[in-house]
């Protein structure tokens, strides 16, 4: 993550605007054709895809296609590690047990997942993704890594209803870098059914790509939220929220939020 990646003037960035676009390419002109390339990619998805889960899975597809850690936004495999066991010690410094139950949404690859289901005991693991070609490539971690007597559950779904997960069983779900590519809808469906789910004493923590201006997309992939719009919209479903400030710490450009049923201790 870059050193000002949370700087006041970076969280007013709206990357969607032209003149932020314009200075962005004259600042780094090698990257204009992978980004042309991309858009144009993109745009083509969206017209065959017109609902985001479709379009987003199709993202997924074409970029495991190319490289599995990059479809999960690691350029290389050393932030791929690096990124996957900042995930573990922060949840483990936040109380995650082997007994509990944890629910992964979005997993990919496994980059954080591998050390979930290493540390949860047998059985105790449950993911889900939208994109069957990514489940190919957390199998394959799964099997490099040792990790197939742990028996956790990978599965594939078209939305967040969690309509096929059991009532109060999950102590601990999960979603890294999936807000940041939704849209509020997308979010709002979550967060409508995720308190079914959980345990009384449960927690559920998930990333965002933060703004302090205007909230904002760009290619449909990379969404920007003002933190107040998601502790609002979790608190309008009957869920305690708030900022993690503790996590800005750590080097990731991301922030996060943690919703619950019942108040936490701080």
């Amino acid at each position: 993550m870059p050193k000002d990646a949370r700087s006041p003037k970076k969280l007013r960035s709206n990357r969607a605007a032209l003149r932020h676009k314009v200075t962005y390419a004259l600042r780094h002109p090698e990257r204009v054709g992978p980004y042309v390339r991309r858009a144009g990619r993109d745009a083509w998805l969206r017209i065959k895809h017109p609902d985001h889960v479709g379009y987003y899975r199709a993202v997924m597809a074409s970029d495991a296609r190319r490289n599995p850690e990059a479809a999960v936004g690691s350029q290389t495999h050393d932030r791929w590690l690096a990124l996957g066991q900042m995930q573990f010690e922060y949840l483990i410094e936040h109380g995650l047990r082997p007994e509990h139950h944890m629910l992964d949404i979005g997993y990919g690859n496994l980059r954080g997942g591998r050390h979930f289901i290493d540390h949860l005991d047998a059985g105790h693991y449950y993911g889900i993704d939208i994109s069957p070609d990514i489940l190919i490539a957390a199998k394959k971690t799964l099997t490099e890594h040792g990790l197939q007597a742990k028996l956790p559950h990978l599965t594939i779904t078209g939305d967040l209803t969690l309509d096929f997960l059991p009532d109060d069983h999950f102590d601990v779900v999960h979603a890294h870098s999936v807000f940041s590519h939704s849209p509020l809808n997308v979010i709002e469906e979550c967060l409508s059914h995720v308190g079914r789910v959980l345990t009384d004493t449960g927690f559920f923590d998930f990333t965002f790509d933060r703004t302090e201006g205007t909230e904002h997309q760009v290619l449909r992939e990379d969404f920007y939220y003002r933190t107040d719009t998601l502790l609002t919209l979790a608190r309008g479903h009957g869920l305690h929220a708030r900022f993690m400030a503790d996590w800005e710490k750590r080097p990731h450009g991301q922030s996060k939020i943690r919703v619950s049923r019942s108040p936490l201790p701080s």
